[in-house]
């Protein structure tokens, strides 16, 4: 499986941002799409997923109410769409996948994802 992700940028706080991550090598409809995120200095940390099923997401609670995540199969893409931007969501934010859907603790492990996208830069200003 590869992915790509895009849309990355700046963005000043209160506004919104859209990312993407195409996906090829596998049928689409079938994985699940997460997405995460490293900041400078830190590990990186689960964002969002979504089920293949496209009808089951979990979040983190630091995004929740704030970003969404979706799906178009068709596309083989899955959207990461960012409102309410704060300064702390200045990340470079990493689209993942993985065969299988999971318990919680599952899908927030990065260790539980085989495939990565190239990482996505957001930087948020005050």
């Amino acid at each position: 499986v590869q992915l790509q992700a895009s849309g990355g940028g700046l963005v000043q706080a209160g506004g919104s941002l859209r990312l993407s991550c195409t996906a090829s090598g596998h049928t689409f409809g079938s994985l699940v799409m997460g997405w995460f995120r490293q900041a400078p200095g830190k590990e990186r940390e689960f964002v969002i997923v979504r089920g293949g099923s496209g009808a089951t997401t979990r979040y983190a609670d630091s995004v929740k109410g704030r970003f969404t995540i979706s799906r178009d199969n068709t596309g083989n893409t899955v959207y990461l769409q960012m409102n309410s931007l704060k300064p702390e969501d200045t990340a470079v934010y990493y689209c993942a996948a993985r065969l299988n859907w999971g318990i919680p603790a599952v899908l927030r492990d990065t260790a539980q994802y085989g495939y990565w996208g190239q990482g996505t830069l957001v930087t948020v200003s005050s």
